[in-house]
């Protein structure tokens, strides 16, 4: 280190300059979400066999007697578990997606807003049936 500040050895540097000049780096982001897709990863395999066991089991059933399942409070709760788990896993996997292949930035952020709006919509409308049925409304 000298004097003037430290000195950089531009063969040992990894990082690209205009990062370095910039102070840009990492976002420190990455593992959480990864760890949150994995996560949501593992909880969507047994909440979807849960629901393919269920929906099997209401295959043929009358309005009433599929109603009768949803209104059931573990079946309603592991129902909106599943779709949250969904809906979240389903956001961050599109937006690697994005981030990754979209390179015009505009369209990057319109997309990636677009998908977290339709995320949203999605889920608000599945819990409010789910709540519906659920409460006998």
């Amino acid at each position: 280190m000298s004097a003037n500040g430290p000195q950089y050895d531009v063969r040992k540097e990894l990082r690209n300059p205009l990062k370095r000049a910039r102070g840009l780096g990492s976002a420190q982001s990455g593992v959480g979400h990864w760890w949150t897709q994995r996560v949501t990863a593992t909880a969507l395999v047994f909440l979807s066999i849960w629901f393919v066991v269920t929906v099997l089991g209401a295959l043929h059933a009358d309005y009433a007697t599929a109603r009768a399942i949803v209104a059931k409070p573990w079946n309603a709760l592991l129902l909106v578990a599943f779709v949250l788990a969904m809906c979240w896993h389903a956001v961050l996997g599109l937006q690697v997606v994005i981030e990754d292949y979209v390179h015009t930035r505009w369209v990057e952020v319109s997309l990636l807003v677009l998908v977290k709006f339709i995320a949203v919509l999605g889920t608000l409308a599945t819990l409010m049936a789910v709540l519906r049925v659920a409460l006998g409304a």
